[in-house]
């Protein structure tokens, strides 16, 4: 049976039932690339679930994408920007904002993905880029804060840097879908980047990443490669061996010599 796109439903049902995958990817070569894998589940930056190409390339790809609360505006500007990216073909929309925000949203059936743990543009507020909820009383106020998401209608939350065993416990008290990233096997999906996966990240690896590919290796060679095609052009114009006879259109001997009889006679 073709494989086919999960509904906010299908994904509620299999809650408890075993962990999806799911990828930050940006590109249409990765998006692709998940659809032909077999990914379950992606985020994605709105100018690519908007392309014109998106959904021909990943048909059956859950689809997530998102504004911080500091891109956000106002929750009537999230809305506005919400419902013009579900209609370009987004499935679900992820909002780092208020509680407010997310209820303002969910009101308008519009699946929203809250944010717990380390939430990056948050992080000022638990400590800066560190782990979140290794106290008793900090994992019970994450609790109280999954609550409060499902509570104000968000389907999921992503649940980052947190002890997978206080993710466990907070997946097996709430209705909605945990999405891991570092938070252990006990959420409902494990959230990796495309780029820390294929080793293109270049910067800073999270703890909770795993390289799988070494791709910047292989760009660095094909960037070696083709600086070394441009300097053998280089050399074979100066040397005079570019072009050659097979580059060139060649006119007529006949035409050739009756061009050059008008021109000597036009004193061109």
């Amino acid at each position: 049976m073709p494989r086919q796109k999960p509904t906010i439903a299908d994904l509620r049902a299999r809650k408890g039932q075993g962990q999806l995958t799911m990828l930050r990817v940006m590109t249409l070569d990765e998006a692709a690339a998940a659809e032909q894998a077999g990914i379950d589940i992606v985020s994605v930056p709105a100018d690519l679930v908007t392309h014109p190409r998106y959904r021909e390339l990943a048909p059956t790809l859950f689809s997530m994408t998102g504004q911080t609360h500091l891109e956000a505006g106002t929750r009537d500007d999230y809305l506005r920007w919400a419902c013009s990216v579900m209609n370009a073909g987004a499935d679900a929309v992820y909002c780092s904002g208020s509680l407010a925000t997310v209820e303002y949203v969910a009101r308008e059936h519009i699946p929203v993905v809250g944010h717990v743990g380390l939430v990056p543009s948050r992080a000022t507020w638990t400590g800066g880029f560190r782990a979140v909820g290794k106290s008793a009383d900090a994992a019970l106020k994450l609790l109280e804060e999954v609550r409060a998401y499902e509570a104000a209608g968000a389907f999921a939350v992503e649940i980052e840097v947190v002890p997978e065993e206080v993710a466990t416990e907070i997946s097996r008290r709430v209705g909605l879908l945990l999405w891991s990233m570092g938070a252990g096997a006990g959420c409902d999906a494990q959230y990796l980047f495309a780029e820390d996966i294929l080793g293109t990240n270049r910067g800073h690896m999270p703890r909770p990443s795993k390289v799988y590919r070494n791709f910047a290796a292989e760009y660095d060679r094909l960037q070696a490669e083709r600086v070394a095609a441009f300097r053998e052009y280089i050399a074979d114009v100066a040397s005079g061996s570019y072009p050659e006879d097979r580059h060139l259109v060649k006119m007529a001997p006949a035409e050739l010599e009756a061009f050059r009889r008008a021109l000597a006679q036009s004193g061109a």
